[in-house]
């Protein structure tokens, strides 16, 4: 591969290297001024101001509005699989750091622009290692970073799920598949906490199952002794199934899914807990709890973990009033000192925001409600200081009057 010298250059506007002054990885495509000619999707430039002054390489991508994303701020630094390794062993390493208090055997590996390696998403799962690779970059060096990864870490496969939207705005294919190694099973067991999961890497959501949810659903633990718990969009059980084993009298489910609850079922008996305490609706979660509130239903513990509801920063406005319903219909289901967890993983959603628009919620059903808590994702999920938008998972604990 070249090296750093023999890289085509991406000129930026006059003003426009500020963010490169704070080490932030991304660079839009109306702060550049000049691109030479025939640069490939994903390959690697070096990114210079208007005075001709060069801060560093990246990846270019032609179709995105993220135009290039920040490999390194060194300018002489080659962008080669020695680079790459050097990126994956440092952020394995950051993991090994963290192993003794996770205890579990599915954890997040490589987090993207937060571990020095733009759309790169590496989790692990028992044996098997699933990738997705989610911007031009990754794309044009996903032969070495996959062999790189097998280098680093003895696993019996690694499958890639790079089936996501996001990969459109890169003009790539969606693609699953074996990348090295054995095919996982249909359903891979992974143990969190003590607690047995088994996950669908080849189609669940994300990589197969929510793993920056896991420090939270610890903390549920905390609250769920003796109460009847409603978990929304359930998907296959994880805070339905923490919620049992902390001694909650009674569950009920909610997810569109059939496939996700019957998955449910099965963790439930993987886990030795009873059928009878247990429920599960197939639905609808903004219809079915009007349902439960207009037949008199109600609980004292609601789990709120939807899916992202905003995809960009034109789509805040309609995802603000999806949570506020969602929310507004958790308050009014909630009985005197209840307790309402409840997410947003929109990451163009404001941590402020999103907790004025729970507090609008209250208002609006009339309660009085405290927060006594807020949650975050899971430490394996690191959050680099220069890229906030990598803190995309906000929680609230709420308690209700």
């Amino acid at each position: 591969m070249s090296e750093a010298s023999d890289y085509k250059k991406v000129i930026l506007k006059p003003g426009r290297e500020k963010s490169l002054h704070h080490a932030h990885p991304w660079i839009f495509s109306g702060a550049i001024a000049h691109l030479e000619r025939d640069i490939q999707n994903g390959e690697t430039v070096t990114i210079c101001d208007h005075s001709g002054h060069c801060w560093g390489s990246g990846a270019l991508s032609t179709h995105s509005q993220i135009a290039v994303r920040v490999w390194s701020l060194n300018p002489e630094e080659p962008i080669n699989q020695d680079f790459f390794r050097r990126r994956l062993q440092n952020a394995i390493a950051r993991r090994e750091i963290l192993q003794s208090s996770i205890k579990s055997n599915a954890i997040r590996l490589v987090n993207a622009e937060s571990d020095g390696i733009p759309g790169l998403i590496v989790d692990r799962y028992a044996d098997y290692l699933v990738c997705q690779f989610l911007s031009a970059g990754v794309e044009y060096w996903r032969r070495e970073i996959v062999q790189i990864l097998a280098d680093l870490l003895p696993v019996v496969g690694i499958y890639e799920r790079s089936d996501v939207e996001v990969r459109r705005k890169e003009d790539l294919p969606m693609r699953t598949g074996v990348l090295q190694g054995d095919e996982p099973p249909d359903i891979v067991e992974i143990a969190e906490n003590g607690i047995i999961f088994g996950v669908n890497v080849k189609k669940g959501h994300k990589t197969g199952f929510y793993l920056d949810q896991r420090e939270n659903r610890q903390r549920l633990l905390e609250f769920v002794a003796g109460r009847s718990v409603l978990n929304c969009f359930a998907y296959t059980g994880g805070f339905g199934i923490y919620a049992l084993k902390g001694g909650a009298q009674r569950l009920t489910n909610i997810d569109s899914s059939v496939e996700a609850l019957a998955l449910l079922e099965k963790n439930l008996q993987s886990n030795g807990l009873p059928q009878e305490f247990n429920e599960n609706v197939v639905g609808d979660a903004f219809q079915i709890l009007r349902q439960f509130y207009a037949s008199g239903r109600s609980f004292d513990l609601i789990v709120l973990d939807p899916p992202k509801f905003a995809e960009s920063k034109q789509q805040i406005l309609q995802a603000s009033r999806g949570y506020k319903d969602i929310n507004l219909l958790a308050f009014k289901l909630l009985r005197p000192g209840g307790i309402l967890f409840t997410f947003s993983c929109s990451g163009q959603l404001p941590p402020e925001l999103f907790q004025k628009i729970v507090a609008d919620a209250a208002l609006d059903a009339k309660r009085e409600v405290r927060f006594i808590g807020r949650l975050t994702q899971a430490a394996d999920h690191v959050v680099d200081l220069q890229f906030p938008e990598g803190s995309y998972l906000k929680g609230l604990i709420c308690l209700v009057d």
